[in-house]
């Protein structure tokens, strides 16, 4: 799903039941809800979990504990806007 097609869905009420965790973060996170998609990923230590937490953390102003996700993720530091970061994760993690 591209970035463009994902972004159409926030007009959903909900994410999509069968998405990934990731993805319904990143869903949550597109509607404005820091904490809810925070709250899918907290306990998740995989690499792509990681990586959405890093840009949460972002998101936050937080940059001390996202540059500590990044690293775990074992991605970069991301350099452009939010924007441009959430939509690279979508294009990346998203079906």
């Amino acid at each position: 799903m591209t970035a463009a097609d994902f972004e159409k869905t926030l007009n959903e009420p909900g994410p999509d039941a069968n998405w990934s965790v990731q993805a319904k973060a990143l869903w949550y996170d597109g509607k404005g809800q820091w904490k809810e998609a925070h709250d899918l990923i907290d306990q998740l230590d995989d690499r792509v979990s990681a990586h959405i937490h890093a840009y949460l953390h972002r998101v936050e102003g937080d940059l001390w504990n996202a540059r500590y996700w990044y690293n775990r993720a074992k991605q970069p530091e991301f350099t452009g806007s939010l924007a441009e970061e959430w939509k690279t994760l979508v294009d990346r993690y998203t079906d």
